[in-house]
């Protein structure tokens, strides 16, 4: 008997777009053909293909000579191998209230990579010297979880950026410390655009130890790294990446992926339009009487505060998440294929909700 023939079929509208994340978008046609070209013969697995061996050169070229990426997944397993790569078991990581570590990450850092968090608030998603010795006690404590990391966001969970200047402080107050400092950078590539300097210099030029190297959500189709960029501070990545169930098989089509984003400027274009885009929608909704933008608008994310009710009319027009249900409190995430239309479409739809 001969099994049922079926067709590949699209589920779905491509013209919707809406502001609830930046995983929302599909991938760029520029990884799409580089995962093309990839694809076709056989190559050698488990990251030992070219592909794989052509992305360190690219690496080396953003962060340094000495910088090594490791292909994983997706960025939960991108900071959870690295995380476990600089700290001991007993070893603690500090880091933001807000951090996606902490907040969104379903416990993986602690439950999978056996490691304590030790948070902080911060009034911006920003850790700076003095909120880290909040935590940064009890080396000797065998009672208390070691603090061995400071892990920072780049652009952070509220959308602010670190300025080089900050992140060299806090290097060199948890260097000083003997702690070394983790860099989450999902969304690396919109701070780097949004402040004009080359990823370097604000991660390996001022001390950033190890850095979780973001790609799905500046148009991979999936696809990150772990990115060592200080190799006497990290142990056994490759089997720590094993461990993890982060090791591709056919890593070339991670790797392709992130050479398509890194060899030229597909991911400073890609960034910059999902930030243009952003402050767009940031200058339409300032005009809206009764709409609150809680944080400096400097990445791609906008966190507004708007009545309850307006939200709940607008969600179904148009994707987005509540971040704080009982204040209020909104966020609205632009991507590299977000349009001017779908911004002043939404932008209409809010004065229209709002005068409701």
């Amino acid at each position: 008997m001969n099994p049922p023939k079926t067709d590949a079929r699209r589920h779905h509208d491509p013209t919707i777009r809406g502001f609830a994340s930046d995983n929302y978008a599909g991938a760029h046609p520029e990884v799409m053909a580089a995962i093309a070209l990839a694809n076709g013969g056989h190559q050698v697995a488990y990251g030992e293909d070219d592909y794989t061996a052509h992305l360190q050169q690219i690496i080396r070229g953003h962060f340094g000579p000495t910088a090594e990426a490791f292909p994983v997944f997706n960025g939960t397993g991108a900071n959870v191998v690295a995380l476990q790569a600089v700290t001991d078991r007993w070893g603690a990581v500090i880091c933001a209230e807000s951090a996606h570590i902490n907040v969104d990450e379903g416990g993986a850092p602690e439950r999978m990579g056996g490691l304590k968090l030790l948070t902080v608030p911060t009034p911006d998603g920003k850790l700076t010297p003095e909120l880290i010795d909040r935590q940064a006690f009890g080396w000797d404590d065998e009672h208390r979880a070691m603090p061995q990391v400071v892990s920072i966001t780049q652009s952070t969970e509220l959308g602010t950026l670190y300025t080089p200047d900050e992140i060299r402080a806090i290097c060199d107050h948890a260097h000083e410390r003997d702690m070394v400092v983790h860099l989450d950078g999902s969304r690396i590539s919109n701070a780097a655009a949004s402040l004009d300097v080359p990823m370097r210099t604000f991660t390996n030029a001022v001390g950033v130890d190890i850095l979780s190297l973001g790609g799905t959500k500046n148009g991979a189709l999936f696809g990150e790294a772990v990115v060592v960029l200080n190799q006497d501070a990290v142990r056994h990545m490759k089997h720590l990446r094993k461990l993890s169930m982060q090791l591709a098989s056919k890593m070339r089509f991670v790797s392709v992926q992130l050479e398509a984003l890194l060899a030229k400027d597909l991911w400073l274009r890609n960034a910059r339009h999902a930030n243009e885009m952003a402050q767009r929608l940031a200058e339409g909704v300032r005009a809206v009487d009764g709409v609150e933008i809680l944080y400096p608008v400097q990445a791609n994310g906008v966190f507004a505060r708007l009545p309850h009710d307006v939200s709940e009319r607008l969600m179904k027009k148009y994707r987005f998440y509540f971040w704080d249900e009982t204040a209020g409190d909104v966020r609205w995430m632009c991507a590299f294929d977000t349009r001017a239309e779908d911004v002043d479409g939404f932008v209409a739809a809010l004065k229209e909700e709002m005068a409701r």
